[in-house]
């Protein structure tokens, strides 16, 4: 009797490009790239390889320069990787110069981060907004995937090759789908519009912030719930919303998608019920890892997200999170009393914010952020029900 012995498929492997810019530094690019390797790694794609080039400016026709590009194109071919990752967005007439050169297929970043959206997608709502958002980003990249038709071209001058015919038709089947999408998130948005609406008589308290940084941890901790929690990028891409009871006031607590860096404009137009979850909210919780090294930019990043998204005047609590981990942070001397106070004094008190620093996980300061919570779930409370009275005052 043979014996079929199952192997392992191989894992595809790739090299990582970025350019280091006058507007983007060296260091910040490495920063990137990291990012960039978490994300790979998330769709189970090991990096083997980085690349960062010093340009004034990108190259508008292979975002590279001539001998970097000759570098990868050496290195991919004598390493046999599977494929090469940008870490900007790249413009469909770089992408396929790219493949034509390097004879592997070229992605960049939002390729990337459209594809683990696609992967965490659950709910119908969520694979609607991933698939309008990847048809969008498809669209202008037809081109790349019709280029060997457009060389058979011939005949009767001024008349259009088989290439050009496919590319049109295609062209048009990409633009009917992502009309009947947006149809379809349409509806479901008048259907959350109507949900949120019948939710008023509560106060909506919603967690924001950066990508991984334990805002699920935080949802679970404080409404006591079953919330998905995981130690990746983007683990949950859809609003929870969960009814929690404090000092007997219920309020609705919300987690959503988590930012990032270079999120792609169209997941930002795809998401956008998603996001009126945030706009809609009484109180914002804005989330971040206190020991990260990028902590500080994980912060603008947050507040520039929720400007473009009209949210930027919600009061917000500011909570610092996996404080437990400051210690193993190489800062500067007394960082567990320093660091806290100066991100304070930068980001809390100029914008009215009220700023506490906890760790979700080991429970640390919970108690502090649940009395600073309370106070503004109470005062949006009386509001919605001015005759309330306190346990104080009765």
């Amino acid at each position: 009797m043979k014996k079929y012995i199952e192997t392992a498929p191989k894992q595809v492997t790739a090299v990582l490009v970025s350019l280091a810019t006058p507007k983007q530094p060296m260091a910040k690019a490495k920063e990137y790239l990291d990012e960039l390797s978490l994300l790979c790694e998330t769709l189970a794609i090991q990096p083997v390889h980085t690349f960062i080039q010093h340009l004034e400016r990108p190259n508008p026709k292979t975002f590279i320069g001539k001998g970097k590009l000759e570098e990868i194109q050496a290195f991919v071919k004598a390493q046999q990787v599977d494929q090469v990752i940008f870490d900007d967005e790249l413009a469909p007439s770089q992408a396929r110069n790219l493949e034509k050169a390097l004879e592997r297929p070229v992605v960049d970043r939002n390729a990337i981060i459209l594809a683990i959206f696609a992967m965490r997608a659950q709910t119908r709502q969520a694979k609607i907004q991933v698939e309008l958002a990847q048809y969008q980003y498809l669209l202008p990249r037809l081109t790349k995937m019709w280029g060997h038709l457009s060389r058979q071209q011939g005949g009767v001058s001024g008349m259009r090759g088989p290439g050009e015919k496919e590319l049109e038709t295609d062209r048009r089947i990409v633009q009917d789908k992502i009309s009947l999408l947006r149809k379809k998130l349409e509806t479901i948005n008048q259907q959350g519009i109507t949900q949120r609406k019948d939710r008023q008589d509560l106060v909506r308290v919603t967690l924001v912030g950066y990508t991984n940084v334990g805002k699920s941890t935080l949802m679970h901790v404080l409404s006591k719930s079953d919330a998905y929690i995981e130690d990746k990028l983007f683990a949950t891409i859809t609003s929870t919303v969960r009814r929690v009871v404090i000092n007997n006031i219920a309020y609705l607590l919300t987690d959503t998608v988590g930012f990032i860096r270079k999120l792609p404009h169209s997941l930002i137009e795809s998401f956008k019920s998603t996001l009126d979850e945030i706009r809609e909210a009484d109180i914002l919780l804005h989330v971040i890892d206190v020991s990260h090294p990028a902590c500080e930019e994980h912060i603008q990043v947050v507040q520039t997200t929720l400007q473009e998204i009209g949210a930027d005047h919600i009061p917000t609590i500011l909570v610092f999170n996996k404080v437990d981990q400051l210690a193993d942070q190489p800062l500067a001397d007394h960082a567990s009393i320093v660091y806290p106070e100066v991100l304070r004094q930068k980001y809390a008190i100029p914008f009215g914010h009220q700023a506490v620093f906890i760790s979700a996980k080991e429970n640390l300061n919970m108690a502090e952020l649940r009395e600073v919570l309370y106070q503004q779930v109470l005062a949006k409370h009386l509001l919605i029900y001015p005759h309330y009275l306190t346990s104080d005052q009765q």
